[in-house]
């Protein structure tokens, strides 16, 4: 019988898998449980529209990351704290902080989990950073730490 995997099965296959297995396995435990519906045409064609359908997401927010990498790749961030004696900052500069600035500087959201920073930023200068969009996308940058005034 031939099924199409709603689920990931261990030993079988993953979610939208088009599989040729046992009557009894399909209609006893794959059926039975939800793990999979039966691969009638309507049931492929609906699987085909939604894999379609999957693959133009993936495509527009590849082409949105490669624009936004080529908007932010060799600028600068400026961020503007406090700090003690000696330029030594009062607290430290996290991936939040940079993404929040270059949100306001840049007009581009970029999630704080992929704002990868070199070394952590304890005083003032100039250090370099990361920004990850997606797989093999990503942009450097500058983040420049100065005083406040």
């Amino acid at each position: 019988m031939k099924v199409i995997l709603i689920k990931d099965v261990k030993g079988s296959g993953k979610a939208g898998d088009v599989l040729n297995v046992a009557d009894g396995y399909a209609r006893n435990y794959l059926l039975a449980r939800g793990f999979a519906i039966e691969a009638t045409a309507k049931n492929v064609n609906d699987l085909a529209g939604k894999k379609a359908a999957e693959q133009h997401r993936l495509d527009v927010a590849k082409t949105e990351a490669e624009a936004s990498a080529r908007n932010l790749h060799g600028h600068q961030v400026l961020i503007k704290t406090k700090a003690g004696a000696g330029g030594k900052l009062f607290g430290s500069i996290t991936a939040a902080a940079v993404a929040e600035a270059i949100e306001k500087q840049f007009g581009e959201t970029v999630d704080k989990k992929k704002v990868v920073l070199s070394s952590d930023i304890k005083a003032y200068g100039d250090y370099s950073c990361e920004v990850k969009f997606t797989q093999g996308i990503s942009a450097k940058m500058t983040v420049k730490v100065e005083p406040e005034e």
